[in-house]
């Protein structure tokens, strides 16, 4: 009886699953399901609070995610035993460890779904030999430092096991977290982000094979034989997915084609087979997360199969239970053990001894290969960068009992201190080769020779930019002997999703990400612009830029210098719904359009789309547009009738210009209304005039607009506010208005929240003016405004870089 009492105090008893709540007299954070939903509203609150603290300095969000599990461990908030008593007990580990477990599963699932074993078989010699070399040194390295270990902090640890795992947890480098802080840095495309990119990638897959080494040598039983048996069993285990699962999962896709949803069925099977890949490894000895890995890698990467198994999961999976992971690590990583000189002179000897492997062993070989020497240090640091896949094997190190207490909190505090050194030292070393593009000279539609290419970077969000930004090209064609160009660009958010990490797979050398016209599985909406290509005359290139929303304006700036744009066609951050209401898509949007007004390095036009054309591409014989052009007066003005001159040169178009003139010895600026109340910090009417009839006349006249029957002229004359709006108001059947964005007028609204759109255009966005007139809005290029930062990046490669480096994975 007294052992069975003892027993009774030593175990505690198992959770039950609900209460019957405080009412009942019972406490909640007694039951599992309750005390595991408020662990995880702590954990996702916590985290969150201290990634958006940590996003100043740009760091990705697995710092924040470490950070905050430390802190919620043993080394800050649980050094109050009554914190971790109530929120962390003991008993409830099992719980927690087994739901952090399930959302890893998923998410290691959604990292193999990332990799490409195509692009990775194209990897350039340069990039195989720098993930070669930033293995094998830190590799060596860590073993020689495991002996340092084993002889204070780790004594009576197992020999083999421990070397690997030292070996490995100091040669890995994390593919998505390098991937995003490239992103974050605009990297992507430079020759040191491709083949950081590439290397990276070949480093993620050698990493997982000696894990499954690492765990194949340590148990219980580490006797010779069961270790190749683990290691046998593992092998058959891959060749089994590759040679009977990966041909039933390429028929699911091939059953799913582009445009219909994918089966219910086909989905729920798919998140099976994921879950017994991860028993199966599990039973075999080698981890439930290398199976789940494996099924990410032999899923099929074409088609939409893959995309919406990445929507269907990433959210869930990614924000509320991979952070438990984290956490989980965090309570097991007590930072005081790591007392004394020894124990931190042993931190410090880990730390360069990682550094010292990954930098010295990636610049040698970077520098066989001709790269130059601060090119060469910044791919150092760069695959040098630690993640989630650290954490795992220090984890299973943990479990198995290969690191303890000491150890592990030093490996951990490593992983975060190298990953954190990571964007300030890379962005202080690493600028690229910058020269000034000194042949742009047609910036603006406006311009001397009219015989000269016009070329316009289109930007568009969704497919619902699509129809409307193609028929407004297809009105800028014109009869001219010059060639229109376009750059379709689409935006795309780089957000902290899995797909937004396998969204940079599709960059390619030329200029900002593009899309890779070889790739088989192209974007519908590049589609919808190659079409409108063969259909006419004009030359357009896909592109895509992808980046978070706060910095996706450089994006665009700099692609109109590198491509010598005269316009940026930017869609309106609103779009018009079945009722007429304008509804906003989100206020970063607004911002996105706001930073390319006061930052571009030539003329900007903004849509409001309401159904120019219809909801499809109009062919050029079907074209039928009546244009209006409110003309104020000022350089805005000018640039949007010197656009609609070039519009009324296609048969399908007719343009009406309005003149709008004040009665002598009046301004219309100084008609009543509220002046000045929609502009940003940019105004343009300090070198706005009003518009002169002989002016017009004679910029007419050098438009040869005079002969084109198509274009008709009005001069009318207002006394007031109420005189322009009401004559707006009889033009509102029109398919588009032209308009400047700061015209020589006072404004027509009382107060509008879109400045960007000037006193004339946020009239004729509003509602109550018309729900089917769209509206473009010009600002001509200003040359007087700073533009140094959107220098032009060299365009001839450096000479250590090679074609067959381009296998961005």
């Amino acid at each position: 009886m007294a052992a069975n009492g003892t027993a009774a105090m030593v175990c505690p008893k198992p959770m039950k699953a609900t209460s019957n709540g405080s009412f009942q007299h019972e406490n909640p954070l007694d039951y599992a399901l309750p005390l595991l939903i408020l662990q995880i509203c702590l954990v996702v609150v916590f985290t969150r609070t201290l990634a958006l603290i940590l996003r100043p300095l740009r760091q990705p969000r697995v710092i924040a995610e470490i950070i905050g599990g430390i802190l919620l461990g043993p080394s800050a908030l649980g050094r109050s035993t009554k914190f971790l008593q109530r929120v962390f007990p003991a008993k409830s580990m099992t719980v927690l460890d087994t739901v952090a477990n399930i959302g890893l599963l998923f998410f290691l699932f959604l990292v193999g779904l990332e990799l490409d074993f195509r692009a990775i078989r194209r990897t350039g010699k340069k990039s195989l030999g720098i993930a070669v070399a930033g293995i094998t040194f830190p590799f060596v390295l860590g073993i020689g430092t495991s002996f340092v270990l084993r002889s204070t902090v780790s004594k009576g640890v197992d020999q083999g096991p421990f070397l690997v795992f030292m070996g490995v947890s100091l040669s890995i480098t994390a593919f998505p977290v390098l991937a995003r802080i490239l992103a974050e840095l605009k990297l992507l495309t430079t020759d040191v982000g491709r083949v950081a990119m590439s290397a990276a990638a070949v480093n993620d897959v050698a990493a997982w094979i000696l894990l499954a080494l690492a765990i194949a040598l340590s148990g219980d039983n580490t006797s010779p034989i069961v270790s190749l048996w683990v290691l046998l069993c593992g092998c058959s285990f891959v060749l089994a997915a590759v040679l009977l699962l990966r041909p039933a999962l390429a028929h699911m896709a091939r059953r799913s084609p582009d445009g219909e949803p994918v089966k219910e069925l086909y989905i729920c099977i798919t998140l099976t087979l994921v879950l017994a890949a991860g028993f199966v490894t599990d039973t075999i000895g080698i981890h439930a997360l290398f199976g789940a890995f494996v099924m990410g890698i032999v899923v099929p990467k074409d088609g939409r199969f893959p995309e919406i198994l990445i929507e269907k999961i990433e959210d869930l999976v990614s924000g509320l239970f991979l952070p438990l992971y984290f956490v989980s690590s965090g309570l097991k990583t007590n930072v005081a053990t790591i007392s004394g000189g020894r124990s931190w002179g042993l931190l410090v000897l880990v730390i360069f001894t990682a550094c010292f492997g990954k930098i010295v062993g990636t610049v040698v070989v970077s520098r066989i290969f001709k790269v130059p020497m601060r090119e060469s240090v910044v791919l150092g640091f760069l695959m040098n960068t630690k993640g989630l896949v650290e954490l795992i094997v220090l984890n299973i190190g943990k479990d198995r009992k290969v690191l303890n207490d000491e150890t592990f909190a030093i490996l951990v505090l490593m992983a975060l201190f190298t990953t954190f050194i990571t964007t300030p030292i890379v962005t202080a070393l690493y600028k690229p080769a910058r020269k000034v593009a000194s042949s742009y000279k047609n910036r603006t539609v406006q311009r001397p020779g009219p015989d000269t290419d016009f070329r316009i970077l289109a930007c568009f969000h969704s497919t619902r930019n699509i129809p409307a930004m193609i028929n407004l090209i297809e009105t800028s064609r014109g009869t001219r002997r010059g060639r229109l160009c376009v750059y379709a660009m689409h935006l795309m958010e780089l957000s902290e999703r899995s797909s937004s990490i396998s969204m940079v797979h599709k960059a390619r050398r030329n200029g900002l990400p593009f899309w890779n016209k070889k790739r088989t599985d192209k974007d519908r909406m590049v589609i919808a612009f190659e079409a409108y290509q063969q259909l006419s005359s004009v030359s357009v290139r896909p592109m895509t830029a992808i980046s978070p929303l706060n910095s996706i304006h450089e994006d665009i700036t700099t692609s109109a210098h590198q491509k010598q744009a005269a316009m940026i066609l930017l869609p309106f951050h609103k779009y018009q719904r079945l009722d007429g209401v304008m509804e906003s898509l989100g206020h970063s949007f607004h911002l996105v359009n706001q930073r390319v007004i006061r930052q571009a390095p030539c003329s900007v036009g903004i849509l409001v789309d309401r159904g120019l054309g219809g909801s499809s591409q109009v062919s050029a014989s079907a074209v039928s547009y009546t244009i209006a052009i409110p003309f104020f007066g000022g350089l805005d003005d000018q640039e949007a009738l010197a656009y609609g001159v070039r519009m009324s040169e296609h048969p399908g178009i007719r343009l009406t210009v309005v003149h709008f003139v004040a009665p002598p010895g009046k301004s219309l600026l100084d008609l009543d209304g509220v002046n000045g109340s929609t502009r940003i910090e940019i105004s343009d009417l300090s070198q706005s005039q009003d518009g002169k009839e002989e002016d017009v006349q004679r910029f007419f006249s050098e438009q040869n607009a005079t002969k084109n029957e198509s274009v008709s002229y009005e001069k009318k004359v207002v006394e007031g506010k109420a005189d322009i709006v009401g004559k707006l108001k009889s033009m509102r059947n029109t398919n588009l208005f032209l308009v400047g964005r700061m015209p020589a007028v006072s404004s027509l609204t009382e107060r509008s929240d879109c400045p960007e759109l000037g006193p004339v255009g946020g009239f004729l966005e509003s509602s109550e003016f018309s729900t089917t007139a769209s509206v473009l809005v010009v600002q001509q290029y200003d040359p007087t405004a700073n533009f140094s930062q959107l220098e032009e990046e060299e365009a001839p490669a450096p000479e250590y870089w090679d074609a067959s480096d381009d296998a961005t994975v």
